[in-house]
């Protein structure tokens, strides 16, 4: 068995390399335990000046969590070994986000969920030609999660309040133009970056030598319409503006009534919750935000949307899901306020974080 994730030291880097190409690089709890504690040695080491995660194969980078692993688990009665993944996954990402010598994630091919908690955080994110980045989590009756209560409602033009509501899927010149990527470097280029990082010598000056400019994204011309519909704060408020552009027969009245029809297939629960997270997120650091996450999840594996979710996209692919409750109208707010009510295990969260 090849080991699924590769661990190694070369020159002044840490290299990690997301070892499952076949499973599309997704992440499992025994990867994450193998990660954090090789990053904090790296944080000790005084040979280690950098850090770089990347990913074999050339579909993937990490599409995301072992969602289809955490169904299982929770249909077979094992939610607590499921919670597990979870947890220990935020304390990585909140370790980080906290790291303190410079880390690279080389991202091309596939971005999404787990992914971006593995990139996201970091100082340098670099998207090569196949890069590929989605947060599509309210598709399957989740919330954009791993730290994206913290990055998402930061982007600018409430861009990240329109991914996470939609899922919609952008490239490498989308991701710079909204901050998720912080340089572009062509594909047949990351070995040679690499290459020179793991030489040492100044990152940022590195990168710089082989970073592109990527042109403007396929949202560029709908930027600040994005920005007034998606930076209303109710999900209600979006959809009725979305209805008014569709029917206004505008420039943006194809796209308007295209996303307010995407929406509105989603999880209505996943959707009130992911409005929430919005909301809050910008008063939070990241480490907050992964609590309040914590929280969200454990009410969600315990609930019925998420089992529902991944039975009709990922199980019997029917994408037919049944949602309790099946429209945005029927959401009890009391019971989106409940999912982010305190729980017992942040205290195991923030102890594991030191």
């Amino acid at each position: 068995m090849e080991p699924e994730v590769l661990l190694e030291e070369k020159g002044e880097a840490g290299l990690i390399t997301l070892n499952r190409p076949k499973a599309l690089n997704a992440l499992n709890l025994p990867m994450v335990r193998e990660i954090l504690p090789r990053l904090r040695a790296w944080a000790r080491d005084p040979a280690i000046t950098r850090v770089i995660i990347k990913a074999a194969g050339e579909k993937a980078f990490c599409a995301g969590g072992d969602v289809r692993a955490l169904y299982d688990m929770g249909l077979s009665g094992r939610t607590a070994q499921a919670l597990d993944f979870w947890r220990e996954e935020y304390v990585l990402n909140d370790y980080i986000g906290s790291f303190p010598k410079p880390y690279v994630a080389l991202i091309d091919g596939i971005c999404m969920g787990g992914g971006f908690g593995l990139s996201a955080h970091g100082a340098h994110r670099v998207a090569g030609d196949k890069y590929l980045f989605a947060m599509p989590e309210v598709n399957i009756g989740l919330f954009p999660d791993v730290g994206g209560t913290h990055v998402l409602p930061r982007l600018p033009g409430a861009f990240g309040v329109f991914l996470a509501l939609t899922g919609s899927r952008i490239r490498a010149a989308e991701a710079f133009a909204c901050g998720l990527a912080t340089d572009v470097v062509p594909s047949a280029a990351f070995p040679a970056l690499e290459a020179s990082l793991c030489a040492g010598g100044d990152v940022e000056r590195i990168i710089c030598d082989h970073r592109m400019e990527p042109g403007p994204g396929v949202f560029a011309d709908r930027a600040d319409f994005i920005a007034d519909v998606f930076g209303r704060g109710d999900i209600f408020a979006i959809l009725a503006a979305l209805d008014a552009a569709a029917a206004g027969g505008g420039t943006h009245a194809d796209f308007a009534a295209a996303t307010a029809r995407d929406i509105r297939v989603k999880s209505p629960t996943s959707l009130a919750i992911t409005m929430e997270q919005m909301r809050r997120g910008p008063k939070l650091d990241l480490g907050a935000c992964l609590k309040l996450e914590l929280r969200i999840v454990t009410r969600v594996a315990a609930g019925h949307d998420f089992y529902e979710g991944v039975r009709a996209v990922l199980v019997d692919r029917d994408n037919a899901p049944k949602w309790q409750p099946a429209t945005l109208d029927a959401v009890d707010p009391a019971a989106i306020s409940a999912h982010f009510a305190p729980i017992a295990e942040e205290l195991e969260l923030l102890a594991a974080g030191t």
